[in-house]
């Protein structure tokens, strides 16, 4: 049986249930892959070769393959290609080499004003015949999670709910405010963004992930509402032959791996 076939989803019987069954693909070259995360950098130097168009939107697909909360996407990716905006845009990132030489520049944006919408979108796009009932209460239920409601109205009554819960059960604790609902929105666009790189890396180019970027400039150039905002600005290209800067520094493994 071939990697496709062994790969095509269907479904089978679990305890005389019909169950969905989406096998894992086989014989993924792990070595390949450690290639790829040990040779992603951030480099501060691209040279003027341009991505094909075809590279960059395989790896922006692949960007919107990442995991994410719920399932509910909050994200936007914005390619800046007009030269007078890229010219802004250089110059909100503080005219860092990596930006004004970068071949593409991607803004990556979290947004939290869709979850009602996507909830909808996710019942009436479910793509199995019929939605579970589970399911279509959850995403009935699961916008509600999400707002904080008029001057934090509903985080306050959240917080209590889960005090009252808590001594019995294990119940989720947030997000209840306005910056805990950023910070979810954040989590799940930063996962998408290491997609992004990773798959530039795999294409043979390589990307710089710039936090130093002036957030007033960039949302007035997207024209950002205020529910949506910039987490990282990629930038994208061929990785000139000084455009490493140093050799990578990483602490020891008992640092940050831990067995409880």
């Amino acid at each position: 049986m071939s990697n496709t076939q062994q790969a095509t989803a269907g479904t089978i019987s679990i305890n005389g249930k019909d169950r969905y069954h989406e096998p894992a693909p086989a014989h993924i070259d792990v070595e390949e892959f450690r290639k790829v995360v040990i040779s992603r950098r951030s480099v501060r130097k691209f040279t003027d070769k341009p991505i094909p168009q075809a590279v960059m939107d395989d790896c922006l697909d692949m960007a919107l393959l990442a995991p994410c909360s719920s399932g509910l996407q909050p994200w936007e990716f914005y390619v800046v290609r007009t030269p007078s905006k890229k010219a802004k845009l250089v110059k909100a990132c503080m005219s860092q080499l990596a930006a004004k030489t970068a071949s593409e520049l991607i803004v990556c944006v979290a947004r939290t004003d869709r979850v009602e919408d996507f909830s909808r979108k996710m019942l009436r796009e479910w793509p199995m015949p019929d939605v579970p009932t589970l399911v279509k209460r959850y995403y009935q239920l699961i916008p509600y999670n999400y707002a904080p409601g008029p001057l934090n109205s509903f985080a306050m009554v959240k917080n209590w709910s889960s005090d009252v819960c808590s001594s019995d059960l294990p119940v989720p604790r947030g997000p209840y405010t306005k910056a805990e609902v950023d910070l979810w929105a954040a989590k799940s666009t930063a996962l998408a963004c290491e997609n992004l790189v990773l798959a530039l890396r795999a294409h043979g180019y390589d990307s710089c992930m710039m936090e130093g970027f002036d957030e007033v400039r960039v949302r007035k150039l997207l024209k950002l509402e205020d529910a949506a905002f910039p987490v990282m600005v990629v930038g994208a290209g061929e990785r000139a032959d000084d455009g490493v800067f140093w050799p990578q520094v990483r602490f020891e493994r008992e640092l940050f791996v831990h067995e409880v």
